[in-house]
């Protein structure tokens, strides 16, 4: 009869000891989602930075490709008045 106290303590230390290691591991488990919510949060906002800055890189792309194409149309249309001119001279 005097076993079953010692048995009974024994199995409560273990039992303890058992739930203090899973509480171990519980926090750190909770300690590793904080640290990658935290850098979730960080991706997001490299990901956002990155996106306004292509756009806006790609924004001025497009008017310096505006640019140029208006300037190009109006070589264009000047080299077609110098030939129509050429042309003119030499029939008469």
């Amino acid at each position: 009869m005097e076993q079953a106290p010692q048995l009974m303590v024994l199995f409560g230390s273990l039992i303890s000891l058992l739930l203090s290691v899973v509480a171990y591991f519980i926090k750190q488990l909770h300690t590793d989602f904080k640290r990658m919510e935290k850098d979730l949060v960080e991706v997001k906002t490299m990901a956002l930075l990155i996106k306004t800055e292509f756009k806006s890189s790609s924004d001025l792309l497009n008017q310096k490709v505006d640019y140029l194409e208006h300037r190009v149309q109006k070589l264009e249309m000047l080299c077609i008045h110098e030939h129509q001119s050429e042309t003119i001279k030499k029939n008469k």
